[in-house]
């Protein structure tokens, strides 16, 4: 394995020399780089973390805490995955992934020097995580909105908005029944906070709009969608319109509404609000008010390293929803 001490005979300087053109602690003359560069592309010699951490008090390293329970979409997780690793490459971060629910591995990563700043997902209102990450000293960004926000920086799509949007549509189109699928119960009963804000929007929008609604849980699998779909029917038999916000269900959604002789859009018409691959996806493309997921993971690391160069306070940011009409909404028969 190369060292610096390699690097250092072959550019024929000190490795202190070295040490300081790689951390840019002091100024090197540009001949003198330049052989170091050199030598550091021939040797393919690569510091190590700790080392490069010991010389900058940065490890380049951000950690993500996205638990995989058993509730949640992996698909849709891995999405906010992929924003956070594309756009943490662009400040030569690497990223720690962390899927275990267990509070010892965030206190773990958190307390030591292996990580510069934590992404938390799957936010909970009061989440115990949060206690953690407040004694630590590196900044924490979340991706969600907890009850308290002090201290930490946060985005999130804003659902309470995407669920107006979603009703504000069907409303336009004359809908004067309409329902939500929504969320696990488990996931409600954890007090998820996107999970919440969703069924608070579509709560509020309906009775503005003097319209009559019902809220249904879901459990994501086809079993669970045939039974929210005939707890809806069984509810409101005049439905007209479904805003749907559980992407593993919404194949069955479909198919449920179908057997039951609900044909989409002519009797009723459905609107989703997830990812737009997932949207599109389907048999029947979805109208949607599409979650940005990679989008997201993106600003989150931008809020992370801005808080790690001094350049932002801790704040919060709600993304506005955009909704897409697609081929499964339309007026009132």
């Amino acid at each position: 394995m190369t060292t610096i001490d390699d690097v250092a005979r072959a550019a024929g300087v000190s490795v202190s020399t070295v040490s300081y053109a790689l951390s840019g602690k002091r100024p090197i003359s540009a001949s003198t780089r330049e052989r170091i560069e050199r030598a550091v592309r021939d040797l393919d010699y690569r510091p190590h973390a700790g080392a490069r951490a010991l010389a900058s008090a940065r490890t380049n390293v951000l950690a993500l805490m996205a638990p995989l329970r058993v509730d949640v979409n992996v698909g849709v997780i891995m999405q906010f995955v992929t924003g956070v690793v594309t756009r943490a490459q662009t400040y030569q971060h690497d990223v720690l992934l962390l899927t275990q629910e267990d509070h010892a591995g965030v206190e773990r990563v958190a307390a030591g020097s292996m990580v510069d700043a934590v992404i938390m997902m799957d936010v909970e209102a009061d989440d115990p995580r949060l206690a953690i990450l407040r004694r630590q000293r590196q900044p924490a960004v979340l991706i969600g909105l907890p009850r308290d926000t002090a201290g930490f920086s946060c985005v999130d799509l804003d659902f309470e908005q995407a669920a107006r949007v979603a009703v504000d549509h069907l409303v336009g189109l004359g809908h004067g029944s309409i329902a939500l699928v929504g969320s696990p119960q488990a996931v409600l009963d954890r007090h998820t906070t996107y999970a919440a804000r969703m069924v608070r929007g579509f709560s509020e929008e309906a009775t503005r709009a003097g319209v009559a609604a019902v809220f249904e849980p879901c459990e994501s699998s086809h079993a669970g969608a045939v039974a929210a779909i005939d707890r809806v029917l069984l509810r409101l038999p005049d439905v007209t319109g479904i805003v749907v916000h559980n992407e593993v269900a919404l194949p069955a959604v479909l198919a449920t509404l179908r057997e039951r002789g609900r044909s989409v859009p002519d009797d009723i018409s459905v609107v989703a609000v997830c990812p737009t691959d997932v949207a599109v996806g389907q048999p029947l493309p979805l109208t949607s008010v599409d979650i940005p997921a990679s989008s997201i993971g993106g600003v989150a690391v931008d809020m992370a390293m801005a808080r790690l160069n001094g350049t932002q306070l801790a704040e919060t940011r709600l993304i506005s929803p955009v909704l897409t009409p697609r081929a499964t909404t339309g007026p009132v028969a």
